[in-house]
């Protein structure tokens, strides 16, 4: 089973300032770069990409800048090292970036490419409740750790208990993103 990374809203109310996503369900916004710095004096931006899925921020891609998510449309991209180099529509000089300096650069949620089936975005894994084998629930997922080799889920019971689950098809038998339940088989040295 393989997931994809997107930096998850942060859900701590109704709806979270820096995501504008509700905090229950699918958010509206999720995170695919973070703006840095001026590049050269036409304009463009040093930017971390925070997405699987760099080459869908083309020219004439609306993106949402900011927590105010201001949108803004890409005018040119190419790529730097393990960045991008980003320039906005009416972002035209060093001067002009200034105000980017360090925003998140969003997209829409439902703009996200359609995964293969077995396949989830974090976002959609976050959340969910877990349950065993036999149904008795275990707790949320609450957090999705990347290591070398795969991912570790984290699953925090009522009692605040966590529970490291490896990520692979010995220990998770079947998500479901509409019921929001992921059914797993705890390992045996718990």
């Amino acid at each position: 089973m393989k997931r994809r990374r997107q930096v998850p809203p942060n859900n701590q109310s109704q709806q979270d300032p820096n995501t504008g996503s509700p905090s229950e369900g699918e958010p509206v916004f999720l995170a695919a770069g973070r703006l840095r710095r001026s590049h050269g004096i036409e304009g463009e931006m040093l930017m971390d990409v925070l997405t699987d899925y760099p080459e869908r921020l083309t020219p004439g891609r609306t993106v949402y800048i900011g927590d105010s998510h201001e949108p803004a449309q890409i005018a040119s991209t190419r790529g730097h090292n393990r960045e991008l180099i980003i320039r906005l529509e009416g972002v035209e000089n060093p001067e002009a970036t200034s105000k980017y300096r360090n925003a998140l650069l969003f997209v829409k949620a439902t703009e996200l490419p359609k995964l293969p089936e077995g396949e989830y975005y974090y976002h959609q894994l976050l959340g969910m409740t877990v349950l065993d084998e036999a149904g008795q629930v275990l707790g949320k997922l609450a957090d999705i750790l990347e290591t070398g080799a795969n991912d570790v889920y984290v699953v925090k019971s009522e009692d605040g208990k966590e529970l490291l689950l490896p990520a692979i098809e010995d220990f998770i038998l079947s998500v479901d993103p509409e019921q929001r339940q992921m059914r797993v088989r705890p390992p045996e040295w718990l």
